[in-house]
């Protein structure tokens, strides 16, 4: 293994290369001495071929070779770039270069038949993280008889799109806001429209009783849409769309406003406000996670609040604090 600055250059057991460089270079830069270090070759074997390389066209030589300053060097070095690391190690004999080619055949093939190709190290980078997600989850809803695992993997699932660490829930560094901001208010009156065609529907479907969506309360659904538009010193106590949704969610599930159907119609009025609101949810949030949210949040200690809605409002902007 060979290294300059941050720049790591090393040829793993499989024949395939691992590279790693500033993520804004976007490619990595070796010397003919690094290169023939790589693929076990002589320098003056490196030089003659990338000299065929240029003078081919392959590669264009301007874009792909700089000279650089470094320590204990009298005049500039030349730099190579990915490209030129890839195309030597196509016309060199070794046996380590004839690893790579075969390492490399089998990943192209890969990537052509399935659609994509991995990079085992990249992915170790997140892995630790990913599989704590999954722990996390799990933990969050083992004392929850209504989640099953189903449920559970519904809502690794739609974390997963952000590769997000449910360590963030243990040191409560959840979003607590966040990020559409809209002066958007909604009529209560066309969400109790909404709520009656849900219920008839479910009611024929036989689904559903009389009882589904009935107020226990007259003008309870109205307190709640009233609640998350809330007002405090001339501003919005829950200043962006997504908390808005996120608390309607919640309150109607924990306050309990209906005899029949309250996770039911929580969800269905959390959908509603979100189209109505324009936010896109539709890939970050499918009906399995919404249905494992729901239960997560009717199950939860009421002291749990401020993470519950933390966890509704990044599924909805993939982004925690």
């Amino acid at each position: 293994m060979t290294e300059q600055d941050d720049l790591v250059v090393y040829q793993t057991d499989d024949g395939g290369i691992a590279l790693r460089a500033d993520a804004e270079q976007e490619t990595v830069w070796a010397t003919q001495k690094q290169i023939a270090g790589i693929f076990g070759i002589d320098q003056s074997v490196v030089s003659r071929h990338i000299r065929n390389i240029f003078k081919s066209g392959e590669v264009d030589e301007k874009s792909n070779m700089q000279k650089m300053h470094i320590a204990n060097s009298d005049k500039p070095v030349g730099f190579y770039s990915l490209d030129i690391v890839l195309a030597v190690g196509y016309r060199v004999n070794s046996v380590v270069a004839i690893s790579f080619r075969k390492w490399a055949t089998t990943t192209l093939k890969q990537h052509i038949t399935q659609g994509y190709t991995i990079n085992p190290n990249r992915i170790t980078q997140n892995y630790d993280a990913f599989l704590h997600a999954v722990n996390e989850v799990k933990a969050l809803a083992k004392d929850n008889k209504q989640l099953q695992t189903d449920d559970v993997l519904a809502l690794v699932t739609a974390f997963a799109h952000t590769w997000f660490s449910l360590a963030s829930y243990d040191e409560d560094k959840l979003p607590s806001q966040g990020s559409t901001q809209s002066s958007i208010e909604l009529e209560t009156d066309e969400l109790y429209e909404a709520v009656a065609v849900l219920k008839q529907d479910l009611i024929a479907k036989e689904q559903a009783t009389a009882l589904f969506a009935q107020e226990k309360k007259e003008h309870s659904l109205q307190g709640i849409v009233g609640n998350i538009y809330q007002s405090a010193f001339a501003e919005d106590v829950y200043a962006t769309l997504e908390e808005k949704a996120a608390n309607l969610l919640y309150f109607i599930i924990k306050n309990h406003p209906f005899n029949d159907g309250n996770k039911r119609t929580a969800a269905f009025a959390f959908i509603w406000f979100l189209q109505k609101s324009g936010i896109h949810f539709r890939g970050k949030l499918t009906p399995e996670a919404l249905t494992s949210i729901t239960l997560l949040i009717a199950e939860s200690d009421p002291a749990s609040k401020t993470r519950m809605i933390g966890l509704v409002i990044l599924l909805l902007t993939g982004k925690g604090e």
